[in-house]
């Protein structure tokens, strides 16, 4: 059984992280819309761009609503996997010029391998929060603390966010 105050956590930083992801794109769908057709993984006229947010937005709500969060951290962790499968196949395909989608509408970083790692744990740790939670009774501390521990998940993953997206350019030339 997981801790409530520990599923807060997980629940809150993932629902931030889905919630931020779905406005970058909603923001300039026009241009998300290019970066999909850029995968080459549908036929060019299903254009199901705008599905992504959306599909996003619905894990936020999903994993907010406790009758719900089971299911919504399996669509997420689906879609995450989809992700790191749509560029892990663009990779393998040498297209690694492509832009990764998971920034703003104007930020254009290059899918890279450890995206792809990143999505899969992220959809392992996003599975941890279906497990089933604990009875005890959640306290004010419980509320303080999960609300400190996604302000500093949220900082931690940004900052190795932006760490690997500096990192892995300079080491793929090493190799290279």
């Amino acid at each position: 059984m997981l801790d409530p105050a520990i599923g807060l956590l997980l629940t809150g930083a993932f629902a931030l992280l889905f919630a931020s992801a779905a406005s970058h794109k909603v923001r300039d769908l026009p241009v998300f819309a290019e970066v999909f057709r850029a995968y080459r993984l549908l036929p060019e006229r299903l254009n199901l761009a705008w599905l992504v947010p959306l599909t996003e937005a619905a894990v936020v709500v999903g994993l907010l609503v406790p009758a719900t969060r089971m299911l919504a951290a399996g669509l997420g962790a689906a879609l995450l996997l989809v992700y790191a499968l749509a560029m892990g196949i663009n990779l393998a395909r040498g297209r690694r010029e492509l832009s990764c989608g998971c920034g703003g509408p104007s930020e254009r970083r290059p899918i890279a391998a450890w995206m792809v790692v990143r999505n899969v744990l992220l959809a392992a740790a996003l599975l941890l929060s279906s497990l089933p939670w604990g009875l005890r009774p959640l306290q004010a501390v419980d509320f303080l603390t999960a609300g400190a521990g996604v302000a500093v998940v949220a900082l931690i993953y940004m900052s190795l966010d932006r760490l690997l997206g500096r990192i892995a350019p300079r080491t793929a030339q090493w190799q290279g």
